[in-house]
């Protein structure tokens, strides 16, 4: 379904040795050099580009909400949805103040938003509880991967070679917890975290409820699609697609924290070439992120004790390309600035 091809390592020594020849000491710039060598070899050896990024943030219910493992109730889904149209959230102030176009899309919340400014792309009124029944159906699976694509090609038919993406949905860790021990064989005290930051209580719930969703869908884990079928969430399957999409465009995936980078393993199961195309933007608070990123070999570019999700930290994040962009298109050779190497 999607043709992605992998970045071309045969690059990857004279984009070193660029950044090596740099008016600086060898590795002197850390995990920037890291950063823009990935950059360089995902947009091309002679500069880095990064053009109208853009932060798709995707939003729907889940039918374990209704169990009572958020903080939160299912209502508080459209009602950020509201704050994200209205311009009101975290992940509104980040992009404004560093440029990035934002685009919310329903990918299946319980009650339907009329706004000229939200993308209607709903698979449904939320997933199925997925403790007692498959959370969707394969074929809303493939529609949902379908259809995240097409937002891709949308804006990169208009020049974006940037994604990042975002999230909302009350339930949504729940949904990750399970897939990461799907696609991991984690079990669901290791996958299964506080989100928005609940009881003890709450948590041991969380974590039962989830193991037993584990146990009845085992079944289904020998195949991607089939994991996302049985646990996933509309916004996780439109994400999945819109990450294969950007790769396939030779674009940069923002990865942001727990929900995304869940969508991100997803996405590297059903196609591995992907995962070259991926910056890891931080580390969240959530404690399977960690395990997440170490599936992934993934060293990620923040750790600010972020659990908000929206994109918030991929948006946050996005200065530090433009930095390494700056410095590997811009700072002087050692040759052309007259200067000895050090």
């Amino acid at each position: 379904m999607f043709e992605i091809n992998s970045v071309i390592k045969s690059n990857r020594a004279a984009v070193l040795k660029k950044i090596d020849n740099k008016t600086k000491p060898p590795g002197a710039l850390g995990q920037l050099e890291e950063l823009a060598l990935q950059l360089a070899l995902i947009t091309g050896p002679e500069e880095i580009s990064l053009s109208n990024p853009t932060m798709l943030v995707f939003a729907a219910d889940h039918g374990i909400a209704k169990e009572g493992v958020s903080i939160a109730p299912p209502e508080v889904t459209q009602q950020m949805v509201l704050n994200f149209l209205n311009g009101g959230a975290a992940i509104n102030c980040f992009c404004q103040i560093h440029q990035i176009k934002l685009e919310v899309i329903d990918a299946g919340i319980l009650e339907p938003i009329n706004h000229p400014n939200l993308t209607m792309q709903s698979l449904g009124r939320g997933t199925a509880n997925f403790v007692t029944l498959p959370a969707m159906t394969l074929e809303s699976v493939d529609k949902g991967i379908t259809l995240g694509a097409k937002a891709v090609y949308r804006h990169a038919s208009e020049g974006c070679n940037v994604f990042g993406f975002g999230e909302m949905g009350i339930g949504n860790t729940s949904s990750a917890s399970a897939l990461l021990s799907a696609f991991s064989d984690l079990s669901a005290e290791d996958s299964v975290g506080r989100g928005t930051g609940i009881s003890d209580q709450v948590l041991q719930k969380k974590i039962q409820l989830i193991s037993k969703a584990l146990a009845k869908h085992k079944h289904e884990f020998h195949d991607p699609k089939k994991i996302l079928a049985a646990l996933g969430g509309y916004e996780i399957v439109q994400m999945v697609g819109a990450m294969l999409a950007a790769a396939e465009c030779h674009s940069i995936i923002l990865v942001d924290g727990f929900i995304a980078s869940v969508a991100a393993l997803a996405a590297f199961k059903i196609n591995p070439k992907v995962r070259d195309y991926m910056v890891f933007c931080h580390r969240s608070e959530e404690k399977a992120h960690q395990k997440n990123l170490e599936i992934m070999n993934a060293k990620p570019l923040l750790d600010l004790g972020l659990r908000l999700g929206e994109g918030t930290g991929a948006a946050i994040a996005y200065p530090l390309l433009l930095a390494a962009q700056s410095f590997y298109n811009n700072m002087a050779s050692f040759e052309s600035a007259g200067v000895t190497e050090v």
